[in-house]
């Protein structure tokens, strides 16, 4: 069985996070949605909310799991016997800094990492923006998948 997972904060999961777990669906048997625990990160929505929308999102998609974790990500990978990690890359510096994590990663556990472009028209949507426009109510429903519940 082909695993792997796709880590981040997910604060909160945006339609470039559904767009990167859609493709990885195509070439992977199985994607564990890895939500990052990070006690220096100060965070939107607390974990438990997190965990909630992301499973609501995918109730009817068994082949996409949900699971926090608070380890190092290779540490998580191999705990749910994951032999990949898929990544979203939106810029040239997303790159850059992903392939060293990429190398750090397979030196350590062996644990392969797959980098998916963002498609042109997404480049522009990331957690930290919508975060922004939520602190001043503003309507994110564009930014978000459709049925996802805030």
């Amino acid at each position: 069985m082909r695993r792997a997972i796709f880590p981040g904060t997910f604060d909160p999961f945006t339609i470039g996070h559904y767009s990167v777990v859609k493709r990885a669906l195509t070439f992977m048997d199985e994607v564990v949605i890895g939500i990052g625990i990070n006690e220096n990160k100060r965070t939107y929505f607390p974990i438990e909310k997190r965990v909630e929308m992301i499973q609501d999102l995918y109730k009817d998609e068994p082949r996409v799991i949900i699971k926090p974790y608070s380890s190092l990500t290779i540490d998580f990978a191999t705990s749910v016997d994951a032999k990949f990690i898929v990544r979203g890359i939106r810029t040239v510096k997303d790159f850059e800094y992903e392939e060293t994590i990429a190398d750090i990663n397979r030196q350590l556990a062996g644990i392969e990492t797959i980098l998916l472009f963002t498609e042109p028209e997404l480049t522009s949507v990331s957690s930290t923006i919508v975060r922004e426009l939520l602190q001043y109510n503003k309507d994110i429903s564009c930014f978000i998948p459709k049925g996802m519940k805030i």
